[in-house]
């Protein structure tokens, strides 16, 4: 079937007959680097400020981690009002106030006097900006691929990886230049630029063709059926009178026959309207909580809660744990650009397997959250530089794998599918909002009290174990849901099959005996009547 794209202006949606798998797609694939990038790139570049502010507030690493907290918890939490706005107002308009709020926010925070106005600033309305352009992004990502959009999620994921590859050496010799106030102000200048990418994210419609739906103007199936079962009580009602009376529409004459034919062009007419006007655009609802009624979507939702906890805080503390083992800050630098290269290859080589078929793709998202888990293990056992940077370089490729695919797993039919993608997508980063409140905050006070940095990674490694167990269970949630719903249909197809009557078949059987019988006995009589009009014609000579 071809992929038929109808474009009416650069700000119409685009109607596709199917996903259409590219066209516009790889747009906004393009758009999406780019929000990637300087969003969650820059919340995890935001560490080579934590110094700086430090010293100019005069606050403890603790107090200042709680503004990564409050952003990340915000960002969470604002989910479904992200969600509601883009169904409402649509993607494109909502990525763009996005786009505002978080450069409204870091250029305010660059006059910022204490850690309270970060707090406001960067935490509360960039925290709400980057909600607001991050999910509706790779929600209209998802709708315009299918079988490419595991492999083009992660491609496009990567943007984040760059971003702390480039933007942490970047600010680093901006702030030796005109300072740390100005360096932010910069950043949030440049972070303008998700308006234009907001932009471009054109909405798209699914509309199948109506002419497939259009039947031949031959008599349905079910009508034929219908009048041969009528034709056939007729036929045996009227035996005992010795006439056959047939109701077919070839054989009775008049209005019988005609009627078929007079409804045929009132069916084709009501076709070409429908296929030449516009149809209606579904009612989509704002968001659907019915989702919280799969059991399989609410271990997937406990599995990001748990696994938030091991995504933010080991790339805020690798910096001090290298410091703290006597590594010197440009090893220290090279470790978390490591990191964030190996990321890269983590996003496109799941990227990649996700996209080979048939693969069940839940599962290969479980072997990489043990694996992550093992890495973040291995960390308080580094004490050296080639063992973290080891650690870091694993680390960052498995996190890749799982960072840049559980979301768009959410589309899959194992969760809840593409269907209910927008309000799962709401719900689920909603619920990880805790973990991303908790998370920083939790493995500052394991550090506060053990005066170990190393101890920190034991908090992350622990909910990432949790996450797995909590993976482990979607598919046997929705295998077991799908073999109820089975039984279920079963019993009702059970149950309904007694509202047949008991002559039904019957009836088909006896009716070839009576038209044989019918047949037989005509011919007899057109016989015997022949040789009476015989007889007579001879008497009357």
């Amino acid at each position: 079937m071809t992929v038929k794209a109808v474009k009416m202006g650069c700000t119409a949606p685009n109607v596709y007959s199917k996903v259409p798998d590219g066209g516009w797609g790889w747009t906004v694939a393009f758009a999406f680097f780019f929000v990637e990038a300087l969003t969650y790139g820059i919340i995890k570049s935001f560490g080579v400020f934590f110094n700086d502010l430090m010293e100019s507030f005069d606050e403890t690493n603790s107090r200042m981690s709680w503004i990564i907290s409050i952003c990340v918890f915000v960002q969470t939490f604002t989910a479904p009002l992200s969600t509601v706005l883009s169904n409402r107002f649509g993607h494109r308009l909502v990525v763009m106030a996005g786009g505002v709020l978080i450069s409204t926010g870091m250029v305010i925070a660059s006059f910022a006097r204490s850690v309270v106005d970060m707090y406001i600033t960067i935490g509360v309305i960039s925290g709400l900006g980057y909600c607001l352009s991050f999910l509706p992004t790779v929600t209209i990502l998802s709708q315009y691929f299918d079988k490419r959009r595991s492999l083009v999620t992660a491609v496009a994921s990567t943007g984040e990886c760059f971003a702390v590859f480039s933007f942490a050496p970047a600010i680093t010799a901006l702030k030796e230049q005109i300072g740390w106030r100005y360096s932010l102000l910069s950043v949030g200048v440049l972070q303008l630029s998700i308006v234009v990418c907001g932009s471009l994210l054109r909405p798209i419609i699914i509309q199948e063709q109506e002419e497939v739906k259009a039947q031949p103007p031959e008599e349905p199936t079910e009508t034929k059926y219908m009048l041969e079962n009528e034709q056939t009580r007729t036929s045996i009602e009227s035996i005992d009178s010795g006439v056959e009376i047939t109701t077919s529409p070839s054989n009775v004459p008049g209005k019988t026959k005609a009627e078929p034919k007079s409804e045929e062009p009132k069916e084709h007419v009501q076709i070409l309207a429908e296929n030449n006007s516009t149809p209606p655009e579904p009612k989509t609802k704002l968001l659907d909580f019915s989702v919280m009624r799969d059991y399989s979507f609410i271990c997937y939702a406990f599995f990001g809660l748990f696994a938030t906890l091991g995504f933010f805080a080991p790339s805020l503390y690798i910096i001090p744990l290298s410091l703290s083992l006597g590594i010197g800050k440009d090893h220290s630098a090279y470790i978390l650009s490591a990191m964030a290269i190996a990321e890269v290859f983590g996003r496109i080589s799941a990227g990649w397997v996700l996209n080979k078929k048939p693969i069940r793709k839940i599962y290969i998202e479980l072997i990489c959250v043990v694996l992550l888990s093992v890495a973040l293990f291995a960390f308080p056992f580094a004490s050296e530089f080639w063992g973290l940077m080891t650690c870091s370089i694993f680390f960052g490729f498995m996190l890749g794998t799982v960072a840049g695919t559980h979301i768009p797993l959410l589309a899959e039919d194992d969760v809840v599918g593409i269907e209910k993608m927008s309000s799962a997508a709401g719900v689920y980063v909603f619920i990880q909002s805790l973990a991303g409140l908790a998370g920083p905050p939790l493995a500052g006070v394991i550090v506060d009290t053990t005066q170990n940095y190393s101890s920190a990674f034991y908090s992350c490694a622990a909910g990432m174990v949790l996450g797995a167990v909590f993976l482990s269970l979607v598919r046997p949630c929705k295998v077991g849901l799908c073999h109820c719903s089975q039984r279920g249909v079963e019993e009702s197809a059970v149950g309904a099959a007694p509202d047949l009557p008991d002559d039904f078949i019957d009836m088909d059987i006896g009716k070839g005996e009576n038209s044989g019988k019918g047949e037989n006995s005509g011919k007899g009589e057109n016989s015997g009547k022949g040789g009476n009009s015989g007889k007579g014609s001879d008497s009357v000579v």
